[in-house]
């Protein structure tokens, strides 16, 4: 299947690893150009030099911190003056603070609101002009399964990712007859550096070992085991291309089966 993404223009938020570097690797492999950021520029360099060299697409690396409004300013402005356009906005920031509903501090619900709630609005609010002025565009939330249930020391990740979809529905209401469709998606149980995090505070908690707290997430799961970072970057490539121009407004998971909710 063509998804019609050559030479279309992607920006990606926390893409030097994880769910991040997937999603842009697996773009840059259908034919877009592609524009990473994240906090390190080393790491960052060498992940656009590794895509640019197995796709021979064209990767522009831009360092900085997305917590920051001004950061996010510049990013789109560079995106859009390397290429003249842009395309698709893939928004992945790094997670809230691990913390429970009762003992999270203010700083950590400071740090969730930037990071986890405002960095999407701000990422969408700066990406829809230069998508109206060429006709279109798709916007990608990465969220959490906390969207649908609570996961232990995670709680501020469920109150934000859930604003975020609110506002996404909102926006998508907004701009679709712009041809802007607006979707999320939320990861579960896949192997990231985050999760590997989580999963280690809560093995601390249980005393047992990580090994054993990654085998007890993996049976919770359907299929009964730990997804890739490409088994979502291939749903938001879907979403990103023009065999999705009928679906908006709508939040998916990518989670083996683990959320057991019906809705």
């Amino acid at each position: 299947m063509d998804l019609e993404l050559k030479d279309k223009v992607a920006v990606v938020g926390g893409a030097s690893k994880g769910l991040g570097r997937a999603c842009a690797e697996v773009l840059a492999e259908e034919g877009a150009r592609v524009v990473v950021c994240s906090r390190t520029q080393a790491d960052l360099d060498r992940t656009a030099k590794e895509i640019r060299e197995a796709t021979g697409t064209d990767v522009l690396a831009l360092a900085g911190d997305l917590d920051n409004h001004q950061t996010i300013r510049d990013l789109i402005a560079a995106a859009t003056s390397r290429f003249g356009r842009l395309d698709i906005l893939v928004n992945n920031s790094g997670g809230p603070p691990l913390a429970r509903a009762l003992s999270a501090t203010e700083e950590q619900w400071a740090t969730a609101l930037q990071r986890s709630l405002l960095f999407f609005a701000r990422m969408s609010r700066e990406a829809i002009p230069h998508m109206k002025r060429h006709g279109g565009g798709r916007i990608i939330n990465i969220l959490a399964a906390t969207v649908y249930q609570p996961i232990p020391n995670l709680a501020l990740s469920g109150v934000t990712r859930l604003g975020v979809v609110a506002f996404a529905k909102s926006l998508a209401d907004e701009v679709g007859r712009d041809g802007i469709l607006v979707n999320n998606v939320c990861p579960g149980s896949i192997l990231t550096d985050r999760m590997r995090s989580n999963v280690a505070a809560r093995a601390k908690e249980l005393g047992v070992s990580l090994e054993q707290g990654l085998a007890d997430r993996a049976a919770e799961t359907a299929v009964g085991r730990i997804g890739e970072p490409r088994e979502l970057a291939h749903l938001v490539a879907f979403l990103a291309s023009g065999k999705s121009s009928y679906i908006t407004g709508t939040t998916m998971l990518v989670d083996g089966g683990l959320v057991r909710s019906i809705i």
